[in-house]
């Protein structure tokens, strides 16, 4: 028959295993999260040519209406 303490023995040797790999996943994890590099704001896709900066500009101050800012903004793609 197994003897009880070495059963015992057994399973918390395999729990100490599982306990220790889990700290070193843990650690590996942690490590690269601090390594990481944090992504900064997302360049435009194109950059705006200095008339549709302008046109957004006077758009969003109110300046012009939307019917003038989507003409004049088909203008300035073509």
């Amino acid at each position: 028959m197994c003897d009880a303490s070495g059963t015992l023995a057994g399973l918390a040797s395999i729990a100490l295993t599982l306990v220790l790999v889990a700290g070193v996943v843990a650690a590996v994890h942690l490590r690269r999260r601090r390594t990481a590099v944090e992504p900064g704001p997302k360049p435009p896709p194109f950059a705006l040519n200095p008339a549709q900066q302008e046109l957004r500009r006077r758009y969003a101050a109110g300046e012009i209406e939307r019917e003038e800012f989507l003409q004049r903004k088909v203008d300035l793609e073509y």
